[in-house]
């Protein structure tokens, strides 16, 4: 049994993306999981660096506290063995408070540029859902920059093992094919959560 945290970022209540969000935390129950979520936008993060902020992590003023918001998601991320992260792809990337979240809560001292070892998950899992299907995504070249991007910069060495997956095609809502797609979709994000 793994305990999961769960950051979440669509601004959406009835979407593709929270219907993945759902299967996978059934299947966390199923597994006998436990988990907690951060919902970004239902929480209305900000995705901001302050200027104190700034001036902590650019090493002008170190010992400055952590803002409470990013210290509460340091510790849910210290609790959990396996984090995971779920959203849309919009523009070839996630939103942009998911986004400013890594900018926030990636933090000199848990992080990164620590002496000694920065705070390290078992197991990342990035879970993001796209219009385009995979194959258009790896043509274009966006699968690779994504895939890179989230898991060699923002996971990194923040965890041991990490995984990027893509349900592609929800552009494909409304014909014919979505239906089979999506509930291929569905069980394969709840199988991912089992085997978390």
């Amino acid at each position: 049994m793994t305990h999961v945290h769960v950051v979440y970022a669509h601004p959406g209540e009835r979407t593709f993306t929270r219907e993945v969000l759902d299967a996978f935390l059934v299947g966390l129950d199923g597994a006998g999981h436990t988990y907690t979520v951060s919902d970004l936008y239902a929480a209305e993060f900000r995705s901001e660096l302050t200027r104190a902020e700034y001036e902590r992590e650019s090493g002008q003023r170190p010992d400055a506290p952590v803002p409470d918001d990013v210290a509460a998601e340091q510790a849910a991320l210290a609790a959990a063995g396996a984090w995971v992260f779920v959203y849309p792809v919009w523009w070839a990337d996630c939103p942009a408070r998911l986004k400013g979240w890594f900018d926030r809560v990636w933090t000199v001292g848990f992080a990164r540029k620590t002496v000694g070892r920065p705070t390290v998950a078992d197991k990342a899992l990035v879970l993001c859902t796209a219009g385009y299907d995979i194959a258009q995504l790896e043509a274009s070249g966006c699968y690779e920059a994504m895939r890179t991007v989230m898991l060699t910069d923002r996971i990194g060495e923040r965890a041991r093992a990490s995984d990027f997956v893509v349900l592609g095609g929800s552009a494909a809502a409304g014909t014919a094919e979505w239906p089979a797609l999506k509930t291929a979709h569905l069980a394969r994000a709840a199988e991912l959560a089992r085997s978390v």
